[in-house]
């Protein structure tokens, strides 16, 4: 509990001079002060040069397009649960899948986030309403169920909590992208601010009630350990709701560099429907070829994650701030710099160790699941 609050903490410090960085950057290049489709990148860029670009933009579209596949196996999850409870028909996860990213595929060819803003305030008003629904659902199975039991803590599973706690609050990928899209872009620090306080509302009840109340018996997605009910459905239906708007947004700076490599026009077009379903197909793939998402969340947010939340922004502000020219120089105060370098030292330690513990669980044969398609044809055969 205390490394979720630190961690919202230290994301929100790191957003905040993400933003500046990328304030920074448009006021001394005047040519990135138009519409820019990636602009994290173009900090790196600017920044270490060339390698500095293609390290972030490989650790963007990895995680992005690793956060698309976790919601697609949630979300299909939730609906196989959904439609089990309410009207009895057992098909296979693996069948509503499919169908869920079917769903999903003509919602990608939305253009940016400015275009689908309603989306991310939906998902926000149905998240926020789960989960109050939730920790009551929780509250009152505190009641009937039997002792709870918590495990010991050491380092693999210290490590593996570490990394999914950043890919929770580890938004910096999109951060430069919505604040590139603001009306008013010089406020994205105190957006970022506000938009953690209540993140860390909604994290925080669940996690500790969840903790105290089941113990050692909470699966991965928590929804399969509260007990069934009306309640229950309520959450499966917000949850999905918000699974499905997020994946539009999360995809789309995937999709956007690619169209930018490619050359493809911003405004819709057949290019960019065929390009955006190609990628939710390949999406769906490899959900399919691993069905197992707490591993997979755990790997981004030790890698990538923490790569792009905890370790870039310390980075490229120092750097910016260290980089003479024909602009108005900046420093940064003593304790902010030592700040920054405590951040980047515990972000890359903490990201190595819990990369390691992703993996070893990926491979390991307790926890190994089989692909969907292996099923199928076990189940067809």
């Amino acid at each position: 509990m205390v490394i979720i609050v630190m961690c919202c903490v230290i994301s929100a410090y790191t957003g905040h001079i993400l933003g500046r960085c990328w304030s920074i950057v448009q006021e001394r290049y005047p040519r990135y002060r138009g519409p820019v489709r990636y602009p994290y990148p173009v900090i790196g860029q600017v920044t270490f040069g060339t390698p500095g670009r293609l390290l972030i933009s490989i650790a963007i579209n990895f995680t992005l397009f690793g956060v698309s596949v976790v919601f697609l196996l949630l979300a299909s999850q939730n609906v196989t649960a959904i439609v089990k409870h309410l009207f009895k028909l057992e098909w296979s996860f693996c069948y509503w899948l499919l169908i869920v990213a079917a769903v999903l595929l003509p919602l990608s060819w939305l253009g940016t986030p400015k275009d689908f803003w309603p989306i991310a305030v939906g998902a926000m008003a149905a998240t926020s309403i789960a989960c109050v629904i939730l920790v009551t659902n929780m509250a009152l199975d505190a009641k009937k169920v039997p002792t709870v039991i918590h495990g010991e803590v050491d380092l693999v599973s210290f490590a593996a909590a570490f990394g999914t706690i950043c890919f929770a609050f580890g938004g910096h990928p999109t951060f430069p992208t919505f604040q590139a899209d603001m009306r008013e872009p010089a406020k994205f620090g105190k957006a970022c601010l506000i938009a953690y306080l209540v993140v860390l509302l909604m994290y925080f009840p669940v996690a500790s009630v969840g903790y105290f109340v089941y113990g050692t018996n909470i699966k991965d997605n928590i929804l399969e350990t509260v007990s069934a009910g009306p309640m229950l459905t309520i959450v499966q239906v917000l949850i999905t709701g918000h699974l499905v708007c997020s994946f539009i947004i999360v995809i789309n700076p995937v999709c956007q560099e690619i169209e930018e490599l490619l050359g493809i026009e911003r405004h819709f077009g057949w290019q960019r429907a065929v390009l955006r379903s190609v990628v939710c197909v390949i999406v769906a793939f490899v959900a399919l070829s691993i069905p197992h998402f707490g591993a997979i969340l755990s790997l981004i947010g030790g890698s990538s994650t923490t790569l792009l939340a905890y370790i870039a922004p310390p980075v490229f502000y120092l750097k910016l701030a260290a980089t003479e020219g024909p602009w108005p120089s900046f420093s940064v105060p003593l304790f902010e710099k030592v700040a920054n370098v405590e951040i980047m030292v515990v972000g890359l330690v903490a990201g190595i160790a819990a990369t390691y513990s992703a993996v070893s669980s990926l491979v390991s044969p307790g926890t190994f699941a089989p692909p969907c398609y292996i099923s199928i044809a076990a189940a067809s055969g």
